[in-house]
């Protein structure tokens, strides 16, 4: 009953918790309301984070490459998921030195 549909591969903000503010990668759709988010960081690939959509900020943004793998089952590197959301965090740090 969310207006955004979510999918894997997905960039969110975290809107509550410790990790507010953090950006993170949904790397599994459990049901309805809960994803599993990553950001190959603090929450790698093999103990991904258990959120509440509510709870999340969903951005419109979706890496296809990251969304294909996951689809696929292929092996995923956390690097990948850090680099992805390296790029997306640079973008939103030029935009608070202003």
């Amino acid at each position: 009953m969310h207006k955004h549909q979510v999918q894997e591969g997905q960039i969110v903000e975290s809107g509550s918790g410790r990790d507010k503010g953090r950006h993170f990668i949904i790397y599994q759709v459990i049901d309805e309301d809960y994803v599993t988010v990553v950001d190959g960081k603090l929450r790698k690939l093999e103990k991904p984070k258990k959120k509440k959509i509510k709870h999340l900020i969903l951005k419109p943004q979706v890496i296809l490459k990251l969304a294909e793998k996951i689809k696929e089952k292929s092996t995923i590197f956390d690097s990948e998921i850090r680099g992805a959301l390296n790029v997306f965090n640079k973008k939103e740090s030029e935009g608070d030195e202003i």
